[in-house]
């Protein structure tokens, strides 16, 4: 379960729902992060920590990361 930086990008742009909360609140605190520097260095970073928690969590990360891969 791997996410690119593509993907990274509309996860922080756009609006998704997932089911796992702790998810959502990840993705919230790197969204601030990234509306404060946009830079492809800050994306990278985000990507490897969304990458992080999905390899720690995939096995409930299993309806969410269905989201993820349609973007």
């Amino acid at each position: 379960m791997q996410v690119t930086s593509q993907q990274t990008e509309k996860l922080l742009t756009g609006i998704q729902k997932f089911q796992l909360f702790a998810f959502s609140m990840m993705l919230t605190h790197l969204k601030e992060l990234y509306t404060k520097d946009p830079s492809p260095t800050t994306l990278e970073k985000c990507t490897s920590e969304i990458n992080t928690f999905l390899g720690k969590y995939q096995a409930i990360m299993g309806a969410d990361f269905a989201v993820i891969e349609k973007l």
